[in-house]
């Protein structure tokens, strides 16, 4: 066993031993930072691996938490089973919608494009009856695992709701992973290091980037509905610019093209935000400059150390 593999088994023992705690309030945070990480990772695929800087991914996100909303019954638990695909299909089908147009453009032009299409389906949630306006909607009834009578975990459960989100996690992970070890990833690799080279050996490129870009908003959707599931609610806030903003300082904390990375650039994110809120009421300011000096001094993120420190000893052995 390897020293990485070590380390994730590790980190994943900790983690699963948060609720056991009894501390409802780090139970629940820990448990949004999952889901947090999650979206960056889903974030990742499209800006580390194949070189897409979307500033509209929040629009995915929020899709698939207002579907679980939309799709519940008002007082009744709807089936875990039917919302959880629903919903990340239809985060999916946004995603292809979009894509087939914001992936015309390139560049600067592509930034703000995915922008436009996530402020607009940000205004249609927020302006419409059909996401109950700036107040959102509440989600009064979690959904049932139920299978034939038989309910193999009660998402009502904190406990439960926490296993269930880690379990997704290490899932997406693992499912990450294996794409971009696949035939599929290592041409999305290419296409971020030089996709006229790959269009030269015959890859449609708009096709494999396409295929990337719903399947992050389908990833990003499987973020939407847990987050819809912990807190019980969804505002168009979820929709908005700095949400996509937010996600994309998690994957650039964390370090580009690192599925690793991202996990733990949502969690110092989320850490920041609590820390510093608790220092003062202009945290945001606090926070603005340490993510400043962040990408300064640290331009790889979190996943950079780890080779920083290797090549520093290993410097250090060659001068003795």
């Amino acid at each position: 066993m390897n020293a990485q593999l070590l380390l994730k088994l590790v980190a994943l023992g900790i983690l699963a031993c948060v609720p056991l705690t009894g501390e409802s309030f780090y139970t629940e945070l820990i448990a949004k930072t999952l889901v947090l990480a999650i979206f960056a990772m889903s974030l990742d695929l499209l800006v580390g691996f194949t070189g897409l800087v979307s500033f509209g991914h929040a629009a995915y996100f929020g899709v698939a938490a207002y579907a679980v909303a939309q799709l519940s019954p008002k007082y009744e638990a709807a089936s875990l089973w039917f919302v959880l695909p629903a919903s990340v299909g239809l985060s999916a089908l946004v995603a292809l919608f979009v894509g087939l147009f914001v992936l015309r453009t390139k560049g600067i032009y592509f930034i703000m494009v995915t922008l436009a299409f996530a402020q607009l389906a940000f205004f249609v949630f927020h302006d419409t009856p059909l996401g109950g306006g700036s107040d959102g909607i509440y989600l009064n009834v979690k959904p049932t695992a139920e299978i034939a009578g038989w309910v193999p975990f009660d998402l009502d459960n904190q406990q439960h709701l926490y296993y269930f989100i880690l379990a997704m996690l290490v899932a997406v992970y693992a499912f990450l992973s294996r794409i971009l070890q696949s035939p599929f990833g290592r041409v999305l690799v290419g296409i971020k290091s030089n996709e006229h080279r790959m269009q030269s050996m015959g890859y449609m490129t708009f096709r494999y980037k396409l295929a990337a870009f719903a399947l992050a908003g389908g990833l990003g959707g499987i973020a939407g509905f847990l987050y819809a599931v912990v807190f019980g609610f969804v505002t168009p806030e979820l929709l908005s610019w700095h949400q996509s903003g937010n996600v994309l300082l998690m994957v650039i904390l964390g370090g580009m093209g690192n599925l690793v990375g991202a996990i733990a650039g949502a969690f110092l994110f989320t850490g920041m935000q609590e820390v510093f809120a608790t220092w003062t009421k202009h945290w945001q300011l606090v926070m603005g400059s340490v993510i400043v000096a962040a990408v300064l001094f640290l331009p790889g993120g979190l996943a950079a150390i780890p080779g920083r420190i290797k090549r520093s000893l290993q410097g250090g052995g060659s001068n003795e």
